[in-house]
């Protein structure tokens, strides 16, 4: 089955599809099955990372998917205590043979742990993977302004993604002007919140209702029109055939303001001024 997700370009021309598939808490015995559904469902981006201990299913998955690679936009990430610049090149192997590939579409350093301070250096052998044709673009994750900052001021190539904590009750307005500003992509985790609680929000249920969609469809339509990258986790099958069909409605100005009324600046996750995890 061929996608039904426009692409958006990142700051070096590469097109990545605005909507993927993540993999975040599934188990890698888990994530195999969950992948292909995925991908049978037309999704083209997935989305892990070293740490979910997931990228051998993940990429078991993908061998036996049928979709030819050129199609497929693979993203992972560097873990924290794979940090450095000789560990950085270290763990990208090992992450690429784990996955079974080639080359990777997006390598992105998990989280900035500013108590270590060795994210300069291990972007520094993201500049080199990527130089050397091994990965299509680098990015972050979790990174705040003022790491952006410093990398962007360090280093020779701006990240191409920055992915954070995204969604109705963290609006991150500020950060997306930010990295709007500097041609970063804003790549949204933990999109529909976690739990029930934001797919249970009066709102959420009455725009879900006024469209005939689902409370997940109208949160991830949410993020696409504002320009945002979204990557929606799901072990259960109908939901991730679901949550890819959020490209056949528009939410309104009405709409668009009541969802912008429900930001509390409330994380789900760890701050990163202050994870040092890892």
């Amino acid at each position: 089955m061929s996608s039904k997700v426009p692409p958006i370009i990142l700051n070096n021309g590469v097109e990545m599809p605005q909507l993927g598939f993540g993999v975040w808490q599934v188990p890698d015995g888990e994530a195999e099955q969950a992948v292909a559904t995925a991908l049978e469902a037309g999704y083209r981006s997935i989305d892990t990372a070293a740490i979910y201990g997931n990228e051998e299913g993940t990429g078991r998955a993908i061998a036996g998917s049928g979709v030819p690679r050129e199609e497929l936009f693979v993203t992972t990430k560097l873990w924290n205590s794979d940090q450095g610049y000789d560990a950085t090149l270290r763990a990208f192997d090992v992450s690429l043979e784990k996955l079974g590939l080639e080359y990777l579409d997006l390598y992105l350093i998990h989280w900035p742990t500013p108590a270590r301070d060795l994210y300069v250096d291990s972007y520094k052998a993201f500049e080199k993977l990527y130089a050397d044709g091994r990965v299509r673009a680098v990015g972050v994750s979790n990174f705040l302004t003022e790491h952006l900052e410093r990398l962007i001021a360090e280093t020779s190539v701006v990240p191409a993604v920055d992915q954070i904590e995204l969604h109705p009750h963290l609006q991150q307005n500020a950060a997306r002007e930010f990295l709007a500003g500097q041609g970063i992509a804003t790549e949204a985790w933990s999109p529909l919140g976690q739990g029930k609680g934001l797919l249970e929000v009066p709102a959420i249920v009455a725009i879900a209702r006024k469209h005939d969609r689902t409370p997940a469809q109208v949160v991830l339509r949410w993020h696409v029109q504002l320009g945002n990258v979204v990557i929606p986790k799901s072990v259960t099958p109908s939901r991730i055939r679901e949550n890819i069909e959020v490209f056949d409605f528009s939410l309104d100005t009405e709409d668009l303001a009541a969802i912008s009324a429900l930001d509390e600046d409330r994380r789900l996750g760890s701050h990163p001024a202050h994870f040092n995890g890892g």
